[in-house]
């Protein structure tokens, strides 16, 4: 629905009544200012009342305001400025305490991943993950944070493991210089999309690489052009994405990989553990 809801709204509007059509004229011309409202506020500004936002929603077949809202806002996110996304914070966090609000929207935000997430395609990146002959990691702008925190990780799994650095595309392209069949790129992109991240994937899919999204929702480009993704909504606070549903759906991955792994996760951490010790890596509570 989200790709289409104005064209929805519009199409609908001589079935609406005259309060709806109040609600329908408002999202139309402040799509980007009415996606982080509450219904009450989205109301008041119409001329409406609450309940009337609430049946608006029904009557364009979303199952409550909360979902009509989610697709307007999967809509605009790409789109929004910095300057716009302050100005939705503001409205969506007007007058409420900061600290709440914001850990609520994170857990909300966790809550749809733990409900929503397709099983069957979480094992199906495991699997692709697992069967790589190299495995090539890819995140920009904020994704680059989420990225090298997979990498982390699964470097510590396999040496068949290689962060993508976005420092310039020419840059880009020599990384990926060897990169072909049997190997598979993850790569993890988030509103605002970044182009960078769309032409590095056209690269490797044209090379015979395997893509595996990381993104919001299905309307993501890397989702148009990926075998596999995973979905997590991140959340657009004023000036700062959120990555907490994103990291979280990471570190589900990072424990199945390494589940399926079994006895080599045990072998390399014991390794790994000598190591640290040897060379007194982590300090310990009497060093103090």
């Amino acid at each position: 629905m989200a790709k289409s809801i104005l064209h929805m709204i519009e199409s609908s509007m001589p079935t609406f009544s005259k309060g709806q059509k109040r609600i329908a004229d408002y999202i139309l011309q402040n799509s980007d200012k009415a996606a982080f409202m509450t219904a009450s506020k989205l109301g008041k500004l119409s001329g409406v009342s609450e309940s009337t936002v609430v049946r608006f929603a029904s009557e364009l077949g979303y199952d409550g305001y909360p979902s009509m809202q989610r697709a307007l806002q999967e809509m605009i996110r790409s789109r929004l400025t910095s300057t716009q996304r302050i100005q939705a914070a503001d409205n969506q966090f007007g007058g409420q305490d900061l600290l709440t609000a914001v850990i609520q929207s994170d857990m909300e935000k966790l809550r749809m991943v733990a409900e929503e997430a397709d099983r069957a395609e979480f094992s199906k990146v495991v699997d692709l993950i697992l069967g790589a002959r190299h495995l090539y990691i890819l995140g920009v702008r904020t994704s680059s944070f989420v990225a090298g925190y997979l990498n982390f990780y699964l470097h510590l799994l396999s040496e068949n493991v290689t962060l993508v650095q976005s420092n310039a595309a020419g840059e880009i392209f020599e990384q990926l210089l060897r990169i072909g069949p049997g190997d598979v790129m993850v790569a993890i992109s988030f509103p605002r999309y970044s182009k960078v991240t769309m032409n590095t994937v056209q690269f490797a899919q044209d090379r015979g690489a395997t893509i595996v999204a990381i993104t919001d929702n299905e309307l993501s480009p890397v989702y148009q052009m990926a075998e596999a993704a995973l979905l997590a909504p991140s959340e657009m606070i004023s000036f700062v994405d959120s990555m907490v549903a994103p990291l979280s759906l990471i570190n589900a991955l990072l424990i199945a990989v390494g589940r399926r792994m079994g006895t080599d996760v045990s072998r390399t951490f014991a390794d790994l553990e000598d190591i640290w010790n040897k060379y007194g890596v982590f300090g310990k509570m009497d060093d103090e």
